[in-house]
Parts: C-alpha cells; sequence; structure tokens
C-alpha cells in the first residue's frame, strides 16, 4: 500500500509542476503579446498625434490599465488591435511605395540630365574641332588683295602727281586763254577805233572836197 501511495503522491506533484509550467508559457506568451500591442499603439499614435514616442509610450504605459492591456483581453480587444496593426502596415507599406516612386523618378531624371550632358560635351568638341572648308581659298584671295594693294599704292602716288600736273596745266591753260581774251577784246577796241577814226577823217575830207566846189 505504501509504494502505491508514494507513486500517486508522486504523479500528483508531476502534474503540478505541468500546471504551473503551462501558466509560466501562457503567461510569457500573453507578456509578449502586450509588448506588441504596446509598440504598435505607440508608433500608432505617434503617426496619428505627432507627439514624441516616448510621450507615446508613456501615454500608453499611463492608459495600460483603463484601456485593459493585461492577460486578460477580450475577443474584440484583440480584433481591433489586430485590425489597427494591420492598418498600420498597410500604411508603411504605401509610405515605402511612395518612397520608391520618388526614388525611380529621381534616378530617372539624373539619368536624363547624365545623357544631356554627355551630348553637350559631344557638340563641344565638335564645335572646337569644327574647320573652316574655304580656308584654303580665303587665303589664296587675301594673298590677292595684299598683292593688288602693293601695287595700288605706286599708281595711287603717280595719280596725285599727274593730277597735280593736270591741274597746273589746266591752271595754265586758263590763264592764257583769259589773256587772249583781254587781247582779241583789245583788238575789237582798235579797230572800231580805227574805223571811227577813219569815218571822221574822210567826213571831213568830203567837206573840204564840197567847199572847194
Amino acid at each position: 500500500r505504501e509504494p502505491r501511495h508514494s507513486k500517486a503522491k508522486a504523479k500528483a506533484k508531476a502534474r503540478e509542476r505541468e500546471r504551473e509550467k503551462s501558466k509560466e508559457r501562457k503567461k510569457d506568451k500573453e507578456g509578449g503579446f502586450k509588448e506588441e500591442e504596446e509598440g504598435f499603439l505607440c508608433s500608432w499614435v505617434t503617426m496619428q498625434t505627432g507627439e514624441h514616442p516616448q510621450h507615446s509610450q508613456q501615454l500608453v504605459l499611463h492608459n495600460s490599465g483603463s484601456m485593459s492591456f493585461s492577460s486578460n483581453f477580450s475577443r474584440e480587444d484583440e480584433e481591433m488591435s489586430r485590425s489597427a496593426l494591420s492598418t498600420f502596415r498597410a500604411k508603411e507599406e504605401e509610405i515605402e511605395k511612395k518612397k520608391m516612386e520618388v526614388r525611380e523618378k529621381v534616378q530617372a531624371h539624373l539619368g536624363r540630365v547624365e545623357e544631356e550632358t554627355k551630348r553637350l560635351a559631344t557638340i563641344r568638341e565638335e564645335l572646337e574641332a569644327l574647320g573652316d572648308p574655304t580656308r584654303k581659298e580665303v587665303a589664296s584671295v587675301r594673298k590677292k588683295i595684299d598683292a593688288v594693294n602693293k601695287e595700288l599704292k605706286p599708281l595711287g602716288h603717280s595719280c596725285q602727281k599727274k593730277e597735280k600736273e593736270y591741274k597746273d596745266a589746266l591752271e595754265a591753260y586758263n590763264e592764257k586763254n583769259r589773256e587772249k581774251v583781254q587781247l582779241i577784246t583789245r583788238l575789237m577796241e582798235l579797230v572800231s577805233e580805227s574805223e571811227r577814226l577813219r569815218m571822221k577823217k574822210l567826213e571831213e575830207l568830203s567837206k573840204n572836197i564840197d567847199s572847194l566846189q
């Protein structure tokens, strides 16, 4: 009888230890869920109110009693917390998606800027290397112009000299022509005077002849 009693007592102790372990596991599980919910609520309150995370955490811890953050969560509270957590995660995913879109746009813009920079550099190189297709012909024409200028210089001096000679000759011609005109005028005056005197003399002679009769 005593060995049976010892076995029953040992089994009872084993069951008691198993119940204690089960309670501890349940407590640890509920504590982990509580920490996750508190962390989520801190982030959610910060996002909604703009308050500092530390202040939000203090708010959650302060109201943990009134919000029933304990091992005795009701099913409705648990569902509400999970829904809020899902909403928060969806918001985070949306924000991350927007960040990726903006990053892709920036990368695309930078790519276009890089392409335009390369294109401008190519155009600049072509511009600097651009040669004059008529360079040889232009040089030849310039040489001919210089040669003609050299020939024109003595001809210009000769023209000036000839022009001076022409002016001197023209002035001498005009002077002689004026002298000729003066002489012709004097000649006409003398002829007229001679005619007048001879006519007068003839008239006197004619009168003398008439008086003799």
